[in-house]
């Protein structure tokens, strides 16, 4: 699902032009070819040999084994590489970590003494993850008297995957409910965020219901560096206050891999207490509703739902919520019908519109058929990720039409602003 950003009205955010994300997905991993003609015997031995060496090393990372992590690193490599393994080894210290392991991909190859195989690391955050995630991680082999060990890897040259842990030393939170990675500088944002974390995911929970993960890792990066290496280099970060993100997506297995909940440090420390938690529900009900929400889907749909979420319970009149579409109506113009996807890749206040709009139009569906029902629409529509589900699957459930649903939501405009 491509991403989105929202500008958040200034009675709620604490900040001018803040945003909030839509869930977006890393792109796939492409794998590499072979890098030599080596006969196919020498290659599974080489990769065999490999990855010993990557098992050696992440067996040194979770039982925090520094020397035997450093004992996997070419004493001979540039200072720089070296310098940043060691550096990484100790940024994870405070990160609980289930699973930290490496895989080299079937059909990498080598030279004599060189190598740069198609290696991926695999991980999972203790008590988040339900399963593992995977990374694209490359490193460069060097075999020196009869031993490989790693030489360089590719940071240098941006192709490979950086964490939070690539960019300083990790400070934890842990809840009941979930995992705040951060850093050094943003314990306040932290501490706001862990006292919020677990009522958001109560208050997700009474609304989706229990068929979900129920554990959330959020992320606080420190730069704007690394902000963009977490959600995804094509998503455009500036001015968002938090966006939710995931590794790979399957929804016809419902299975979701490294679901983050990711802030933007520079706006979100500035936000309200109303603001923050607001912002949190949203990205928790993208978080929440991810395993059923396919690519495609009708984005009105999708963020007028997370709003719908994270307004319930805030205790803000609609006019503070909706203040452009209360102005809109109030000259005397309603909304034709639900914003196109189109609406939702806008800036300014054609995306302000589209995000009010949209909660605006799942409110009064709520409304009109009640959360449960509105939670199954959902589910139907989401998961079949095409806007032409919306008609068949709310005469279906809700015994209306589109067209129908549009008019009610139009009068009752009228009727609350005009």
């Amino acid at each position: 699902m491509a991403g989105a950003s929202r500008g958040w009205p200034a009675a709620v955010a604490a900040a001018a032009a803040l945003a909030v994300g839509a869930f977006v997905p890393f792109p796939a991993q492409t794998p590499t070819a072979p890098v030599s003609g080596l006969q196919n015997a020498s290659v599974a031995t080489l990769e065999h040999e490999w990855e010993a060496v990557l098992r050696d090393r992440a067996h040194a990372v979770l039982t925090r084994n520094e020397a035997a992590f450093a004992a996997s690193l070419d004493p001979a490599a540039p200072p720089d590489f070296q310098h940043r393994q060691r550096e990484l080894f100790h940024n994870l210290a405070e990160v609980p970590l289930a699973e930290w392991d490496y895989d080299v991909r079937p059909g990498s190859g080598a030279s004599a003494n060189s190598a740069n195989p198609d290696v991926v690391l695999r991980y999972a955050l203790a008590g988040v993850d339900a399963v593992p995630t995977e990374r694209p991680a490359g490193f460069t082999f060097t075999r020196r008297e009869g031993r490989w060990t790693l030489s360089d890897d590719e940071r240098a040259r941006g192709q490979e995957w950086r964490g939070p842990w690539d960019f300083g030393p990790c400070r934890v939170r842990v809840t009941p409910h979930g995992m705040i990675i951060g850093h050094d500088g943003s314990e306040e944002l932290a501490d706001r965020l862990a006292g919020e974390l677990d009522s958001a995911v109560a208050a997700v929970t009474d609304v989706w219901g229990p068929d979900w993960r129920r554990q959330v890792g959020v992320l606080l990066p420190r730069s704007q560096e690394e902000l963009r290496e977490l959600v995804g280099a094509e998503f455009a970060v500036d001015g968002i206050a938090a966006v939710a993100v995931a590794d790979e997506v399957n929804v016809a297995d419902r299975r979701v891999e490294g679901p983050r909940v990711v802030f933007n440090t520079a706006t979100a420390d500035r936000l309200s207490d109303t603001s923050l938690r607001v912002v949190l529900r949203h990205e928790m009900t993208h978080v929440a509703a991810r395993a059923d929400t396919a690519d495609g889907a009708p984005m009105w749909l999708l963020e007028g739902f997370a709003d719908y979420v994270g307004y319930r319970d805030s205790g803000l009149p609609p006019e503070r919520i909706a203040p452009d579409l209360a102005r809109q109506l109030r000259s005397g113009a309603a909304p034709d019908g639900p914003p196109g996807d189109q609406d939702f890749h806008t800036s300014g206040a054609g995306l302000d519109a589209a995000y009010q709009q949209s909660w605006s139009l799942v409110e009064h569906l709520v409304r009109r058929v009640g959360e449960p029902k509105t939670v199954e629409l959902y589910r139907r529509i989401a998961s079949v990720g095409a806007p032409s589900e919306v008609d068949p699957a709310l005469r279906e459930l809700a015994g209306l039409s589109s067209a129908e649903l549009v008019e009610s939501w139009r009068t009752e405009l009228r009727e609350r602003f005009g």
